[in-house]
């Protein structure tokens, strides 16, 4: 599809394209309309290609829900960073005593660490499989279409994952 061809596109969706960019915001507007704007970007800039198969707006959709999912690993991660940095500034204030607090701030953070890196390891399927129905409420059949395979698949990459996530886990003493 042309540059104008997906300019109609996005325009003739966009109503609608809001209102799932808010969705997936958790009903922040601003953040909606960031990610409403960066997904736009993605999809005129060439980073995200509609490959003519199946329906604009299902494709769409689901570079919306990646974008708004990436925005959020961003700032979870920009969080992440404040949150070491008051951990430290704790430490060195407290000559190199910890509180109990910063101390549960810090294996909190460490099992999420661990977690993270695990799901990270995965393959790509899989990976995507489970962030889609565990951090994006999906359905295993609303996961299926936004991957573009078959529900079949989507069980298998599910079932797979959460075994190799849980082997992954237990390997480091977590259960």
């Amino acid at each position: 599809m042309d540059e104008q061809g997906l300019r109609q596109q996005l325009e003739k969706h966009h109503r609608e394209s809001f209102g799932w960019a808010l969705c997936c915001c958790g009903r922040d507007r601003l953040r909606a309309e960031e990610t409403l704007q960066r997904a736009y970007l993605k999809v005129l800039e060439g980073k995200a290609r509609f490959a003519d198969q199946g329906a604009f707006k299902t494709w769409l959709f689901a570079v919306i829900r990646t974008t708004a999912r990436d925005e959020r690993r961003r700032e979870v991660l920009r969080r992440i960073g404040l949150l070491r940095h008051q951990a430290r500034l704790r430490t060195a204030s407290s000559g190199n005593q910890p509180g109990a607090s910063a101390g549960e701030a810090l294996d909190r953070e460490r099992l999420r660490e661990v977690f993270v890196a695990a799901l990270g390891k995965l393959p790509g399927r899989q990976r995507e499989t489970l962030q889609l129905v565990f951090y994006h409420d999906m359905s295993l059949s609303e996961a299926a279409r936004v991957m573009g395979i078959s529900l079949g698949s989507a069980r298998t990459h599910y079932e797979r994952g959460k075994q190799a996530l849980r082997l992954s886990l237990s390997g480091k003493g977590i259960q």
